[in-house]
């Protein structure tokens, strides 16, 4: 018994050295690591708000970018509209200046050709009476008349200018 009782006051040192040396400081580094983990777990919440926050915050920029690029596409689509109606209007402009100018070009040909063809005609007209004149001429007795009728032409106007005077 005696080496019972040796065993028990030997557990019980044990036991006291343990509770005294060993438990305090297996307790502090526990209550350490409890420490440790619950600001851990307090992260970890806060990272999962911020996460939750982040996503709501990627999704209303993706719905504002998706928003902005239906109004830009929009935008795009009128302005497209406009310049071609622009340039729809102005080449009608264009086409209507050209046709103006091909009309008046056209007048100006007209007039030109017909101003060629007065003198072409006047020339021919001129060419055909001298020709007449000179074949009436040729003849003796056409030139005989031609002179006397030239000459009563004459008296008859010195006898009106006689008169006239008078």
């Amino acid at each position: 018994m005696a080496t019972w009782i040796s065993e028990v006051v030997g557990f019980l040192l044990i036991l006291f050295v343990l509770w005294r040396y060993v438990v305090p400081r297996l307790r502090a580094a526990m209550n350490k690591q409890q420490e440790t983990i619950r600001e851990q777990l307090v992260a970890a919440e806060e990272a999962k708000q911020r996460l939750k926050e982040a996503q709501e915050a990627y999704d209303n920029a993706v719905t504002e970018a998706r928003v902005d690029a239906a109004k830009i596409r929009d935008d795009a689509r009128a302005d497209a509209q406009a310049i071609e109606e622009e340039m729809r209007a102005q080449a009608e402009r264009e086409v209507e200046r050209i046709r103006q100018r091909g009309e008046e070009q056209l007048a100006l040909q007209r007039q030109q050709l017909a101003r060629e063809l007065r003198t072409m005609v006047g020339q021919q007209a001129a060419e055909l009476a001298a020709q007449m004149v000179r074949s009436h001429l040729d003849d003796d007795a056409n030139r005989g008349k031609t002179v006397d009728r030239f000459l009563d032409e004459l008296d008859a106007m010195s006898a009106q200018s006689g008169k006239g005077e008078r």
